[in-house]
């Protein structure tokens, strides 16, 4: 590929005895040489005792940084993923590397502007003004207690008592005191909460069922005896659509159901314009990048996979996992993981690379001063200082590759 450059570099004399020099200080800290200190031991003695050849790994990684500087000197690469780094030869004189660095593939652009992609329109339809509506109400329900006498019904919460029998013996974890179970809510074996419908509070039933097929192994399909007592019946109770509600949910300027049903039809419609606004512009992106020319290296790919897969692990610590946890649960190793992970890395390679490319063509480029602004605005809505924006985000310029991308996608979608 255009884009592999391949450099050997040596490093000898005086550069490579510094290495040496380096490597030696901190092995000898390391190791206890009879009749010396740690650390004390002269470096003669020490190569008397372990070889040179114990040097090189530390020595190795000292001269490594240093040669990769130099060939980027003297090739100009601008390498966008890790290098691939070769010793071909090593001794007491001289260390020599071979550098593969990746640079930024070519890209050959298609069409990118008149897709002809139709941007869908949001409609909101009364059934789901309705079901919205409802879903606020249920939200703000009041738990009451039903009177005396009142029946279990579907949708209740049934506080009750309840032990399993399984083979003539109590079923561990089949049993629980005072436990508040919704009725429908489908949290207990079929037939189990279809068999409280009915009762009221005091009433015990035994209820015989049997585990489904797709239960635990040693319970699928067995009979079990559950002995019920219901001990409290508990039904939520929907708010009335007044003034009352419409205060509780925030608004104050909503008097009416008409109102309520125009408020809720536009936070509707403004949801969905988001969602389409988000595949429109999926879509302009994929189309164009279909449209182009790229030839992927692996060694990207696999770059982004893991860059991915680092996200992934941050992700999985803030719900208090690692990723080794992970594994364990769902079976997918780090392989399979790597796998599922690949359509999207390339996915996602080809959106950068396609909008930089429409970014470079279209001469787009952004300011000291509007990334500023940019900047002060984003830290306003996070309620931060710029400076701490800034910091979180890296450097200004990460700022101004933001503000170009976005720029590139609006060129895409045919609005700038």
């Amino acid at each position: 590929m255009k884009n592999v450059v391949v450099k050997e570099i040596k490093l000898e004399g005086n550069d490579w005895s510094k290495c040496l020099d380096k490597a030696f200080k901190k092995k000898n800290k390391e190791v206890k040489i009879d009749g010396f200190r740690k650390g004390s031991a002269p470096k003669d003695i020490f190569i008397k005792k372990f070889g040179i050849e114990s040097l090189y790994p530390d020595a190795v990684d000292l001269a490594a940084e240093k040669a990769y500087q130099e060939v980027l000197k003297l090739t100009k690469a601008v390498p966008v993923c890790e290098p691939k780094l070769d010793v071909k030869n090593i001794n007491e004189k001289e260390v020599a590397f071979e550098f593969t660095i990746i640079t930024a593939p070519e890209v050959t652009l298609g069409e990118y502007k008149n897709l002809k992609i139709k941007k869908e329109e949001a409609k909101v339809s009364k059934e789901e003004i309705e079901a919205e509506i409802e879903a606020l109400r249920t939200k703000y329900a009041e738990i009451k207690v039903k009177d005396e006498g009142s029946k279990v019904g579907v949708g209740d919460t049934a506080v009750i008592d309840f032990k399993g029998i399984v083979d003539g013996k109590e079923l561990d974890g089949g049993s629980g005191e005072n436990y508040p179970l919704e009725i429908g809510s489908n949290t207990f074996i079929p037939g189990f909460e279809d068999g409280l419908v009915g009762l009221k509070v005091g009433d015990e039933k035994k209820l015989n069922l049997t585990f489904p097929e797709n239960y635990t192994e040693e319970l699928k399909n067995k009979e079990v005896e559950f002995t019920v007592k219901i001990n409290e019946i508990k039904t939520r109770v929907l708010p009335e659509l007044n003034e009352e509600f419409y205060a509780d949910l925030g608004y104050d300027d909503v008097k009416t159901k008409e109102e309520l049903e125009n408020k809720i039809k536009e936070l509707i419609k403004s949801r969905k314009e988001t969602d389409i606004e988000d595949k429109y512009i999926e879509d302009c992106l994929a189309k164009a990048s279909e449209n182009m020319k790229i030839d992927i290296n692996p060694e990207i790919i696999d770059d982004e996979i893991h860059r991915m897969i680092h996200q992934f692990e941050d992700q999985l610590r803030m719900q208090g996992l690692t990723i080794e946890q992970y594994s364990e649960f769902t079976g997918i190793t780090h392989e399979k993981l790597h796998e599922q992970m690949e359509p999207e890395a390339i996915k996602r390679i080809k959106y950068r690379y396609l909008l930089e490319k429409v970014a470079e063509v279209e001469k787009i480029e952004v300011s000291d001063k509007e990334a500023e602004e940019q900047a002060e605005e984003m830290a306003s809505n996070y309620g931060i200082s710029k400076e701490e924006l800034l910091k979180a985000y890296g450097s200004l310029d990460v700022v101004k590759y933001d503000i170009k991308m976005r720029n590139a996608i609006e060129v895409i979608k045919g609005t700038k």
